[in-house]
């Protein structure tokens, strides 16, 4: 029981610090101060108590598409486990509803940016959808690797099997972490694929679909995605860098700072790389999907 609730406040708390630490690096990198950890909070306060501001031509899709993306994002967190502790919700097949939560989510983002009737909303609705048909391959591949490496079908017994097997398996593992880290900035829109903090349209992705959303609304937006970086943020550190050895309350401590460590990890990328020009970011997810296939490919032998 204590075990369900540690993990709901984690889930539930965690996420916005990781983008404060992501910011707080890049700042750091650029020689500059910049706003401290704990401004994401401070930030979703602030939209929390503004109005909405919505335009005539939206429909419910438009209020509902915030409110599922925070749903499904939580939804997806409840099945990977955390530190040593087993995930509130497990079952056969589960990396499936994992993989597909985050499509709906996407779904209902995108038709909210179409619902809006703005050609830029759509523009940004357009390469969200076309750059997710190469993610979605390199999530499976990388499953079907860990399938293949645990025997098991449920996503906590895939991630548990890399607790042991990197000494056996390095390249298969190493190629896996490469393919999920790639997903990781492609499905949070990080650098090299997007920049979360640029403001010329023609260059959005993600941004781009929720420039019309105001308030609370826009607060859901940021949350949840600050929930898919914290889920997708503890999956791939599973795949690298196992910690369920350290068994109780303090395997779950250093699992949260091999949380932050990995968004340390984040910043030092975006501040060391350009953003790909859109016609090069295929390409990098086709990486992705290659490291994640090369993966299951060794370990089938």
């Amino acid at each position: 029981m204590w075990a369900v609730i540690a993990h709901a406040a984690v889930l539930a708390l965690l996420p916005p610090l990781l983008g404060g630490v992501v910011t707080r690096t890049k700042a750091l990198f650029a020689g500059r101060r910049g706003p401290g950890v704990w401004q994401p909070y401070f930030d979703l306060v602030k939209l929390l108590r503004k109005g909405v501001a919505l335009s005539a031509t939206t429909t419910w899709v438009f209020v509902l598409a915030p409110v599922l993306a925070v749903v499904t994002a939580v939804m997806a967190g409840l099945l990977v486990p955390l530190g040593s502790f087993a995930p509130p919700v497990a079952f056969a097949g589960d990396f499936v509803l994992f993989a597909y939560l985050f499509a709906l989510g996407r779904f209902f983002t995108a038709a909210a940016a179409l619902d809006t009737g703005s050609p830029f909303e759509g523009m940004g609705a357009a390469r969200e959808v076309g750059f997710a048909w190469l993610t979605e391959p390199a999530l499976f591949f990388a499953f079907l690797a860990l399938a293949r490496l645990s025997g098991s079908l449920s996503l906590a017994g895939m991630l548990r099997a890399t607790e042991g097997a990197w000494l056996q398996r390095t390249a298969p593992l190493v190629l896996t972490a490469a393919g999920v880290f790639i997903v990781l900035l492609a499905e949070c829109s990080r650098m090299p694929v997007d920049d979360p903090t640029t403001h010329l349209e023609l260059t959005m992705i993600h941004e781009v679909m929720v420039l019309d959303h105001s308030g609370p609304l826009l607060g859901l937006v940021e949350y949840g995605a600050a929930v898919k970086l914290f889920v997708l943020d503890a999956l791939l550190l599973h795949v690298m860098a196992p910690t369920a050895r350290v068994t109780g309350w303090p395997g779950l401590a250093l699992f949260v700072l091999g949380l932050l460590a990995v968004a340390v990890g984040i910043g030092v990328v975006e501040s060391t790389m350009a953003r790909l020009r859109l016609l090069h970011v295929p390409t990098l997810l086709i990486a992705a999907v290659l490291s994640c296939g090369f993966a299951f490919l060794l370990l089938s032998r």
